[in-house]
């Protein structure tokens, strides 16, 4: 009985190394759910990247709109361009082009996308005397709500304003941050 056991086994043995392999509808299964899986994930992707890019014009808008606070409590007067305030940041980049305008009482910044599929961010900083008759400097950051290389609209700023919400404010088209 034992060598009848033994032969059994050599031959299941025998017949499971000449079963290896996968079926075409295994296969098949594998590449559609790898397909699935692309689909799903590859928008969420594509948005992460643009969010990268975005990045770099919300941090150096933000970066002048301090810069350009600094700037006003020593001066007489907003910087009234990019060099002026020492930043050593670029006017263009891959993925924008920076516009700075400074006044007395007022700064604007503009991160103006190159790429359609980007937003386009903008700054300002408004100088107005508070309730107090304390001079107080307001800033705001804005996101365009759509993408798109076309114009970036400038905050509203208002130098006679009382409190920092009317000072300086974003439009229609776009979100504070």
């Amino acid at each position: 009985m034992k060598l009848e056991l033994q032969a059994k086994f050599l031959q299941h043995l025998n017949r499971k190394q000449s079963d290896k392999g996968f079926t075409l509808i295994e296969l098949l299964v594998v590449i559609i759910i790898i397909g699935i899986l692309a689909a799903i994930a590859l928008p969420t992707f594509l948005n992460q990247t643009a969010k990268g890019k975005q990045s770099e014009a919300k941090n150096t808008v933000s970066a002048v709109n301090k810069s350009q606070t600094a700037y006003r409590v020593e001066s007489t007067a907003f910087a009234s361009d990019m060099s002026t305030l020492s930043l050593g940041l670029p006017t263009q980049t891959t993925n924008y082009t920076y516009a700075v305008s400074g006044s007395t009482e007022t700064s604007t910044v503009t991160g103006e996308a190159r790429d359609a599929s980007l937003k386009g961010y903008s700054g300002a900083n408004t100088r107005y005397t508070d309730a107090n008759s304390q001079s107080a400097i307001a800033s705001v950051l804005c996101e365009n709500l759509a993408p798109g290389t076309g114009t970036v609209t400038v905050p509203t700023t208002n130098a006679l304003a009382t409190v920092v919400a009317a000072a300086a404010s974003c439009p229609a088209t776009a979100k504070t941050l």
